[in-house]
């Protein structure tokens, strides 16, 4: 199928875009990797496609100086997936980006395009909460716990368009695990979980569990995120991970097994944190 017929903006401002904005029918055309087939399917039938691609000063990722990260909205994922910086700093940010759809895909799409679009199945939503992330709009700062408001759909207001994501340093001593179960290479995860997990001595200053793939948006498991006061809580958060994730029945998965998914990569994601964050793994 093709799309239905719309007007063209190359825009080469933000002024000039988000002037464009103001008519209600107007879309913003980043990557376009999720934008063009629902185009194509007639899903969406913009008056207007707005394209930011041509602004400058919206593709990099740079250090803040304190350890913490400033991407800016129209940075590749394959960017991320290779950047030096990133796999410094925030290695399960990279390590993430390697399940984004297949190489083609990450070539093309944008960091800010995927926010935006709020997939509740893809990484990047489910990686901005995990890391607590911070994200610009030509408006204000919002915070990732607040951006995503149901699946597909998030706080934008209609004019409003996302520049810049920031990520605060991690804590010293800090682990990661990030694991993803798809029926094939490069489709969306039927379930993923991210994890980091802060030591202290031989105790946890801080956890973080992320689901992706098992709610209407990602979900900060915080009741897990509780029981993980040693090792030996792994299994308990876990378990708790399964109990506090509502899934819904589809083609690919009843609900029953995304909930044992969900058990066994938190598992897996916490055991790869801990033996990170205590140096026992690379």
């Amino acid at each position: 199928m093709k799309p239905p017929a719309f007007e063209y903006l190359a825009a080469t401002s933000l002024e000039q875009a988000v002037a464009a904005l103001a008519d209600d029918e107007a879309k913003v055309l980043a990557g376009g990797q999720s934008l063009v087939p629902m185009l194509n399917f007639r899903l969406l039938a913009p008056s207007i496609l707005v394209d930011i691609t041509r602004i400058p000063g919206l593709d990099f990722v740079e250090g803040d100086g304190d350890g913490g990260l400033r991407i800016g909205a129209l940075t590749r994922h394959y960017t991320l997936e290779t950047s030096a910086l990133v796999q410094t700093d925030f290695p399960v940010l990279s390590a993430a980006m390697n399940h984004v759809a297949h190489l083609a895909i990450r070539n093309r799409g944008t960091i800010g395009g995927s926010l935006c679009h709020g997939d509740p199945a893809a990484e990047l939503p489910g990686l901005a909460l995990l890391l607590n992330a911070q994200l610009k709009t030509t408006q204000r700062t919002i915070a990732a716990t607040d951006f995503f408001a149901s699946a597909l759909s998030t706080i934008l207001a209609e004019d409003e368009i996302l520049t810049e994501i920031t990520l605060p340093a991690l804590p010293p001593r800090t682990g990661w695990g990030f694991e993803e179960f798809a029926r094939r290479s490069g489709d969306f995860a039927l379930a993923a979980v991210g994890a980091t997990v802060s030591l202290s001595g031989e105790e946890v200053s801080e956890a973080r569990i992320v689901v992706i793939g098992a709610h209407d948006t990602p979900l900060r498991l915080s009741a897990a995120e509780a029981l993980l006061t040693s090792r030996s809580g792994i299994a308990a958060a876990a378990k708790a991970a399964q109990d506090q994730v509502s899934p819904s029945d589809d083609l690919h998965g009843s609900a029953d097994y995304r909930r044992h998914l969900v058990g066994v990569l938190t598992r897996r994601a916490l055991t790869a944190a801990w033996q990170r964050a205590e140096g026992s793994a690379p």
